[in-house]
């Protein structure tokens, strides 16, 4: 490990510039799908958040997204237009509202994770444990990582 102390900016930049590569190569599988329905990344994004915590809050959503609530109210009327979403009041608060994906909402994000697991699973499937596990921790780190 210690080898890894010694990086260089290069090797460094190379590392940030494979991140970018595999975002985009995973999310541009979907994109025939997305366009299907004139959606992009945006919509996606949500539409996984709100598979992963059905019933979110508009506030919690727009914690994780790290977005405005007018970016946010954009593509929630797209979502809306094409009838994957509903709302629901809160019941201990009624001022809270509750995102959920629809029927269509469902059919729609498990036709695009069944998409972008495809590559996924290949990788993973190709990769000792070792290498997952020492991966997820990476990014995790990445993720999780203050400046």
């Amino acid at each position: 490990m210690n080898e890894l102390l010694y990086l260089k900016d290069e090797q460094i930049k190379e590392f940030i510039e494979k991140l970018f590569i595999a975002y985009r190569e995973s999310f541009s599988d979907t994109r025939q799908t997305l366009n299907k329905y004139s959606l992009g990344l945006a919509h996606h994004k949500v539409m996984h958040l709100l598979s992963m915590y059905s019933g979110i809050t508009i506030s919690d959503l727009l914690k994780k997204l790290k977005i405005t609530k007018q970016s946010l109210n954009r593509i929630l009327k797209d979502l809306i237009k094409i009838e994957s979403i509903i709302f629901e009041k809160g019941k201990k608060d009624t001022r809270l509202k509750h995102i959920y994906l629809s029927k269509t909402g469902q059919k729609l994000i498990n036709e695009i994770f069944s998409i972008q697991k495809k590559r996924i699973y290949k990788a993973l499937l190709n990769s000792s444990s070792k290498e997952v596990l020492h991966f997820d921790n990476v990014i995790k780190k990445i993720i999780n990582g203050k400046i």
